[in-house]
């Protein structure tokens, strides 16, 4: 069974930790992907730095520069992945690619999942990739290789939309909480949950994680009443530049 489908079906509240790749040196991957996991984080997503990273606010952006600024690549990225032998592959901690279309398709679709298996990648998020693209073009590439594939959603998405990436869904749904970009407007305030509730009274069969905009203890409990768990990115990117512990963070939040 794919770690994200087990990972869910073992536990709730569910805390999953964004990082960018290369961030703040080139080869913090590993190190910081094992004190994770030491740490009691549940699943990881790692992001790939882009050069104009829309969906994403001023941290996460500064993050992908430096990282670019560095020499991070996929290639790369691949290569620390596969020869660092990360504790994570032994915990079963499920580990998640996200990044933009436009690097995935220069670098191969197919070269792409192939790696990312290889290097024991879970699941990939790609924002920008439209569901009806994925389902015509690239799903049977997805399934060949056993990743998962996540579908976001905002609080534009329509009902009907929704259900339709339910349906499709067979990892989680990213619940994006609010319209606005990574790290922006932090908290849960009155409007989010009622945004929150709507969603949670649809009954979806899906798993539903909430992200943009958790970024400490009283976030991450709030939506964990609303959905299985959340994902934090820019508080933690945030946290590791200015060199502490990435223990301390995940101690501060669970």
């Amino acid at each position: 069974m794919n770690p994200i489908s087990t990972l869910f079906k073992e536990k709730k509240n569910i805390l999953s930790i964004y990082f960018t790749a290369g961030f703040p040196n080139l080869n913090s991957t590993k190190s910081i992907l094992d004190a994770l996991v030491g740490s009691g984080a549940d699943m990881i997503e790692i992001g790939i730095p882009f050069s104009d990273p829309l969906a994403d606010g001023p941290v996460i952006q500064h993050s992908s520069e430096v990282a670019l600024k560095n020499g991070m690549t996929i290639q790369l990225l691949f290569h620390q992945l596969d020869k660092l032998k990360v504790k994570s592959r032994k915990s079963k901690v499920p580990l998640i690619l996200m990044g933009y279309l436009n690097p995935v398709l220069q670098f191969g679709m197919e070269h792409f999942c192939r790696e990312a298996r290889k290097a024991g990648i879970s699941g990939v998020i790609l924002p920008d990739l439209p569901m009806d693209v994925y389902l015509s073009e690239y799903k049977p590439v997805f399934e060949k290789y056993k990743l998962k594939n996540i579908f976001l959603i905002t609080p534009q998405t329509s009902e009907k939309r929704i259900r339709e990436i339910d349906k499709r869904s067979d990892g989680f749904i990213y619940m994006v909480s609010s319209s606005s970009t990574t790290g922006a407007q932090n908290g849960v305030n009155k409007e989010k949950e009622k945004y929150f509730n709507r969603i949670r009274r649809m009954k979806l069969k899906s798993p539903v994680m909430i992200g943009f905009g958790i970024s400490d203890r009283t976030g991450f409990s709030k939506a964990c009443k609303f959905a299985n768990g959340a994902i934090i990115g820019s508080a933690f990117i945030s946290h590791i530049e200015k060199g502490e512990p990435v223990n301390k963070f995940i101690k501060q939040i669970i």
